[in-house]
């Protein structure tokens, strides 16, 4: 039994803000946490999602906040985070906690205006909640200072490793005083954030809660053998046959995603996709929605789904097996959140039973893979699919191109044909007379001749030789005086190209 939140040193503000949310008594990590936050020791947690570990950080940042001058303008606590999603979660969690504190606090990623943001640090903040992409570039812009902030913290500290940002996590820390407190709160802890600790951490207290390779005791989890062309009718099969109404699905993909909630949308489910390709009022709105009731079903990626806090999530259903057991822990760990219980179903295809080996390796144990009873593995998808789309536009001439016809040329054209045996100059000329036959009579006003002035060259290129007219009939001579032309010109542009190479 864990002693209560007012027997943590929080203060009285702090302890009414919390009671008001509803929570009596914290969580192990936060039980463990807050005493040595509070008593500035370096942190390293690890503990499943859903634990309560955002109000182990935040609880001591704002019951600092309660005790100090707050005269200065100065950015005191900086909390680093992967997503979007989770930095705007937290800054949910330090507003609710700090009612009664009422701490100045700014939530800084990209996908938000730069002027907001701006404007609100001249005004003066406490805390930042920063993704580390755009916090680099108000520290380019020199309008975030960082020389006063007295307590980092790195939340989600493995995500941010996977997705490339540990090098910038480095950049920003080393603008923080050497003095401060650094907390680092993670599921796992790989070689490389161990590497990360050492340079960054002084003695860090080490705290973890349960096996950190193993999901929540409360979670149930089922595993079912379906063919890829099978998943989505399954899918709706099993979502209405349960009759879930607080439903989180992941896939591995963005593509996928979108696919999946528009499919269960003309199946008469509602719902709505989530992943980076969204705006962020697109993400905030998605979320809501889910929140309120408004969807049944909310199809997200991994990435996304890190900063998804959703109470009630009955079950999560993994559409595609995850590549890597530290992404199925992660995913199944939003349902059965705390004490409360949850369902966990995984399709598994034969070609990502290669995937659930590694789920079994890092978790320890053996699971069932069956089939789910009840479905009919006959059916398959209508032809309406994307498959059967995919198919027709293959046949589709593409947009801007022609197509070449099948049928070949008449065998009396002049230019393509290879058995005219008359002299190019010749062949010339009578293409010359068939593109005058095909041209419109010109039936507007007579067009104006050009004269050329005294000393002017006509623009008339030397290459070109007036035909006769086609309506006069051309003999033998008339021929012969046209190719005598041909060849004269020939010889003016022979010499002027002989002139032009002894110049050079």
């Amino acid at each position: 039994m864990f002693m209560p939140f007012s027997g943590l040193g929080l203060s009285d503000k702090l302890v009414q803000g919390i009671l008001a949310t509803g929570y009596t008594a914290p969580t192990e990590i936060q039980s463990r946490a807050i005493p040595l936050a509070l008593a500035k020791r370096d942190i390293i947690g690890t503990a499943h999602t859903g634990t309560g570990k955002t109000a182990a950080f935040v609880l001591p940042i704002l019951q600092r906040l309660a005790t100090e001058d707050h005269r200065h303008h100065h950015i005191k606590a900086l909390i680093l985070t992967p997503t979007r999603e989770l930095a705007q979660q937290i800054e949910d969690s330090i507003m609710t906690y700090g009612r009664f504190v009422q701490p100045r606090t700014l939530a800084v990623y990209g996908g938000m205006s730069m002027e907001n943001q701006l404007r609100h640090l001249r005004r003066g903040v406490d805390i930042v909640v920063a993704t580390p992409g755009r916090l680099l570039d108000h520290l380019n812009r020199r309008s975030i200072d960082l020389s006063h902030v007295s307590v980092v913290v790195l939340d989600e500290a493995d995500r941010m490793f996977d997705m490339g940002f540990i090098n910038d996590v480095r950049t920003i820390v080393a603008k923080t005083p050497a003095s401060r407190q650094t907390m680092l709160f993670s599921a796992t802890i790989s070689k490389e954030i161990r590497a990360l600790v050492a340079a960054i951490q002084h003695d860090p207290a080490v705290i973890e809660i349960g096996e950190q390779r193993t999901p929540a005791e409360s979670i149930s989890q089922h595993f079912y053998s379906v063919p890829p062309d099978m998943k989505m009718e399954l899918l709706a099969h099993v979502i209405e046959k349960q009759g879930m109404d607080s439903v989180l699905v992941f896939s591995r993909t963005k593509h996928g995603a979108d696919k999946i909630s528009h499919r269960l949308l003309r199946k008469g489910i509602k719902s709505i996709a989530i992943h980076s390709n969204r705006t962020q009022a697109q993400r905030q709105n998605a979320l809501a929605g889910f929140k309120q009731g408004q969807y049944r079903v909310l199809v997200a990626t991994d990435i996304a789904a890190r900063g998804i806090d959703v109470e009630g999530i009955s079950h999560v259903i993994n559409y595609d097996t995850p590549a890597f057991a530290e992404d199925y822990v992660h995913r199944i760990g939003r349902t059965g959140r705390a004490a409360a219980t949850g369902d966990a179903l995984t399709f598994v295809g034969r070609e990502e039973l290669k995937h659930l080996k590694k789920i079994e390796y890092f978790t320890g144990k053996k699971f069932e893979v069956k089939k789910y009873p009840g479905f009919d593995y006959s059916k398959k998808e209508p032809a309406h699919t994307e498959a059967a789309v995919k198919g027709h536009e293959k046949h589709r001439p593409v947009h801007g191109k022609r197509t070449r016809p099948s049928t070949p040329r008449p065998s009396n054209s002049k230019v393509h044909s290879p058995k005219t045996t008359e002299p190019l100059s010749m062949a010339i000329y009578q293409q010359q007379e068939q593109t005058q036959k095909r041209r419109p009579h010109h039936t507007g006003p007579p067009k104006r001749r050009y004269e050329p002035r005294a000393g002017q060259r006509s623009r008339t290129p030397r290459t070109h030789v007036t035909p006769p007219s086609p309506k006069t009939e051309k003999t033998e001579g008339d021929w012969k005086a046209l190719l005598r032309q041909v060849d004269e010109q020939r010889g003016r542009i022979s010499k002027s190209v002989k002139k032009i190479f002894r110049r050079d």
